[in-house]
């Protein structure tokens, strides 16, 4: 999943920004390990003047036409909580249905929907009841509550930057507490937050000690309120528990993908999760030749640890020279290139980062971000890791129900295998009630394992054994367990799978698309600006409009018959027929991002306008749904069809009207 705690940092930042969007970013400012952002493009440059300046005129133009609006807005709203408008519902429809078609369909994967309400045991197997949490931090007085990293961050981040006294001594040692950070114990943490001094930044009241807070929403499953459950942190696990009848599905066959969208966890979010099984033993792909000659900033962990910045990788070298993991992985980090920059991400504002050894879960093989920079920073929008066989394996020890693969050989194989006997009489007397759980822990150790306990064995008669699920060592004699190698024919190699998982946060995809795609240009007065969101047509929220040059019956009737061939082939469009003057009109459906506009100033024959460049072709009536569709579809480019069709260049009463905006 995309590992980051969903932030509270930007829940009163103005202008107000979508939680799903803008406020995950914040969390993820710490990770912001190359020098500040690349230059926007110079006309967004020119026209907000710095980061701050222009988020605030992407996402007051967001608000004001209505891409998304505070929930429960008359009620004065609730922060972090926001709901879609009409044009942001379509760009999010957009997105997935691109996120389907570019991995479920041209993949061949299994697409499934499993609830939001997970049980209790679920999640207990997969770690997160216990481990997804955040260690909080009250105010003593005021009860507000506070990221005990995030204030300890802030205040070594603080004192390196402005504090010109600081020893080597102390700079050494604020900038080691930064790079251990997610390593720190509560008890650790609590130490720094007492020895630094720090205090609530709002009352400079004094601080609880660290506890930890789960970041999932409790409920429970029924009307008896016996059976507890949370609302899912990820969309995968109701993929890995379904494993055993997707892999039936799937013929018995690997590698196979299941893929899943949904919302989850603390504040709504919706992740887009694929879960790709492999065998451990071959990571290869089939089709990794189709990416391997892509180059894209990397930004590998050798070079965050040295200090220096991303740089331009051939993904086909980075799997060979073993800077990636393995091919399947190289396979999808290449195939979310490609989904990121198609969709309209800046590829010069892209960069895949590879996870740190503090980052990385114990079990995770290699794991790499892709992360894409806005007037935030440089934020993680997709994890894409190879985490191994772990999920897997945790469900089958906590269900009982062996979530494996299997490899049929075509001849049976004699192999020498370690076999693991522990007597159920010798167990059961001598640890009663905890019986299953030893002998559950002793069947699960692996073959080094059962070898140093076979030697200790023969040698001193007794071994202390951790049994993870008790939390306690316990004392194994020889009587207890037998253990030897033995030769056998096998007709199959049974094994557990390891997973490949791309996780994509929608929202933040989306809000980064807002903010790449935004641009400002020369209105008629001096110093007007008038903003455009440059969509592709992939994405666009509406494809064309159409637009009587005036109000007049006959130009209303063509506008009409239009509309009626465009909804016949499935192009979203809207028709204006307010009279407003053509200038006005373009301005106001450039600045939600439609890329066409089709004006109808003849009954044979209109003009169809592409947003960007702002040139315009003649069309005959009965064929511009079909050259609209082409282009919005991918089948053709605007510079395509104007090879074909005759431009049109509009007449000095047209150019005044469309100027006067």
């Amino acid at each position: 999943m995309l590992l980051s705690s969903a932030s509270r940092a930007l829940a009163a930042a103005k202008p107000r920004s979508p939680e799903p969007f803008a406020a995950a970013a914040a969390v993820l400012l710490r990770r912001q390990l190359a020098a500040g952002m690349a230059a926007a493009p110079a006309s967004s440059a020119s026209a907000a003047g710095n980061r701050e300046a222009f988020r605030v005129a992407v996402t007051n133009t967001l608000e004001r036409r209505l891409f998304y609006v505070p929930s429960f807005k008359i009620y004065g709203g609730v922060a972090g909580l926001y709901d879609y408008g009409p044009p942001g519902c379509a760009v999010k429809a957009n997105v997935l249905a691109f996120w389907r078609q570019h991995f479920v369909l041209e993949e061949g994967m299994l697409e499934v929907d499993c609830p939001c309400v997970t049980p209790e045991v679920v999640l207990k197997a997969s770690g997160h009841v216990d481990k997804f949490t955040d260690l909080m931090v009250k105010d003593e007085k005021t009860g507000t509550c506070y990221r005990a990293d995030h204030l300890l961050k802030d205040f070594c981040k603080d004192k390196l930057e402005k504090d010109n006294t600081l020893s080597p001594e102390k700079t050494a040692e604020f900038n080691h507490v930064l790079a251990v950070l997610d390593d720190l114990s509560a008890e650790q943490l609590g130490a720094k937050i007492k020895e630094y001094g720090i205090v609530a930044p709002d009352t400079k009241n004094p601080l609880s000690d660290p506890y930890p807070f789960n970041l999932m929403f409790q409920t429970s499953i029924g009307p008896s309120g016996l059976s507890p459950g949370y609302m899912r942190p990820e969309t995968a696990q109701g993929i890995f528990v379904n494993f055993k009848d997707l892999y039936y599905y799937n013929g018995n066959k690997l590698p196979f993908a299941a893929a899943q969208i949904g919302l989850l966890r603390v504040r709504e979010f919706t992740l887009a999760e694929i879960e790709h099984f492999v065998d451990p033993e071959d990571k290869s792909h089939p089709k990794f030749r189709d990416v391997s000659d892509l180059e894209f900033l990397m930004f590998p962990r050798e070079q965050q640890l040295t200090g220096k910045s991303a740089m331009k990788l051939n993904i086909g070298q980075a799997v060979s020279e073993g800077t990636v993991n393995n091919e399947t992985l190289g396979y999808f980090i290449g195939r979310v290139y490609l989904f990121l920059t198609q969709l309209g991400i800046d590829k010069d504002r892209l960069r895949f980062r590879q996870h740190l050894p503090n980052e990385m879960a114990h079990y995770a093989a290699d794991c790499w971000d892709a992360e894409i920079e806005c007037s935030f920073g440089w934020i993680e929008c997709v994890g894409i890791a190879d985490r191994s066989a772990y999920d897997l394996r945790a469900h089958s020890d906590k269900s009982g129900v062996a979530l494996e693969a299997h490899e049929k050989f075509a001849e049976p194989r004699e192999v020498e295998k370690l076999v693991i006997t522990p007597s159920k009489k010798e167990l059961g007397l001598a640890f009663k009630g905890n019986q299953r759980m030893v002998l559950e822990a002793l069947e699960a150790m692996s073959e080094t394992e059962a070898l140093n306990m076979k030697s200790a064995l023969e040698s001193k008669g007794e071994v202390e054994f951790k049994v993870c699920t008790l939390g306690k060592d316990v004392t194994i004699k020889k009587s207890m367990v037998s253990i030897n190698m033995e030769k056998k024919k096998e007709h199959q190699r049974k094994f557990t799978p390891s997973v490949i998982e791309p996780s994509f946060g929608i929202g933040r995809i989306i809000y980064c698309l807002f903010e790449h795609c935004f641009y400002q240009r020369p209105g008629k007065a001096e110093d007007e600006q008038l903003n455009v969101f440059g969509f592709p047509p992939l994405v666009a929220p509406i494809k064309c409009t159409v637009f009587p040059l005036v109000k007049i019956e006959k130009f209303e009737v063509v506008a009409k018959k239009i509309s009626k061939a465009l909804t016949a082939a499935g192009i979203s469009h809207i028709i204006d027929m307010t009279g407003n003057t053509i200038g006005k009109r373009y301005a106001r459906t450039d600045e939600i991002g439609v890329p066409l506009a089709i004006t109808v100033d003849n009954t044979t024959s209109v003009t169809v306008r592409d947003r960007d460049s702002k040139d315009q072709i003649r069309v005959e009536v009965d064929e511009v749904a079909s050259v609209v569709k082409e282009v919005t579809d991918g089948q053709s480019t605007w510079a395509d069809i104007m090879w074909r069709y005759p431009a049109h260049t509009a007449s000095a009463a047209e150019e005044e009207e469309a100027s006067e905006t």
